[in-house]
């Protein structure tokens, strides 16, 4: 069988790192998706509506291939937290998160363009983070600057000095592309990893 093309409907690093683990040839497009969330939506509904609406649109112009579309929102308490974007917004995102609980609910769709099918689901990841001061987040944000991640830190790098616990089916959904349950969408469409 001739391999599918396989498109990450991303601009994220962090996306592409973890499909690269998988050793599959893929390319990366970026999506032109607003990311807003919609009013009343939850955030399982807004993870999963943007992964949906970011391989649909890839796939418009990549009509044969197979388009892997993520999104990622953290909740905290009721509240959906995006990418701080800079210091200030990332410091405080940080003193809201201290010794709280987070919920990151990481949504996959692997839209095949030939079908028209999509298969979607939302992996969601809880973190518990410590008790850390404000000198610590400061330190940790001038060594980082994970300015573009959700909820501020990043689990591979030094955020893992401000987290308590993570319980969850699949670290990888917590940096942002859940593997395991794509192992199991692309099987689905008849493509082996191993």
């Amino acid at each position: 069988m001739r391999f599918p093309r396989l498109i990450l409907a991303s601009t994220s690093p962090y996306r592409r790192e973890l499909l690269a683990r998988l050793q599959l040839p893929f390319e990366a497009v970026a999506p032109d998706v607003d990311e807003t969330a919609l009013p009343g939506e939850t955030a399982e509904q807004t993870s999963l509506r943007l992964a949906i609406a970011k391989a649909e649109a890839v796939s418009k112009n990549n009509p044969a291939a197979l388009t892997i579309g993520s999104d990622q929102v953290a909740l905290l308490n009721g509240q959906q937290l995006g990418k701080p974007g800079n210091f200030d917004n990332a410091m405080r995102q940080l003193q809201m998160m201290r010794g709280q609980q987070i919920v990151f609910h990481t949504a996959l769709c692997l839209h095949n363009g030939a079908t028209g099918h999509n298969q979607a689901k939302v992996v969601p990841y809880s973190v518990t983070m410590r008790d850390y001061s404000d000198a610590t987040i400061r330190a940790y944000l001038e060594k980082e600057q994970p300015y573009n991640c959700a909820g501020s830190a990043k689990t591979e790098g030094l955020g893992i000095a401000l987290i308590a616990r993570m319980e969850g089916t699949d670290p990888n959904a917590l940096i942002g592309l859940p593997l395991i349950e794509l192992i199991d969408m692309l099987a689905n469409e008849g493509v082996s990893i191993l």
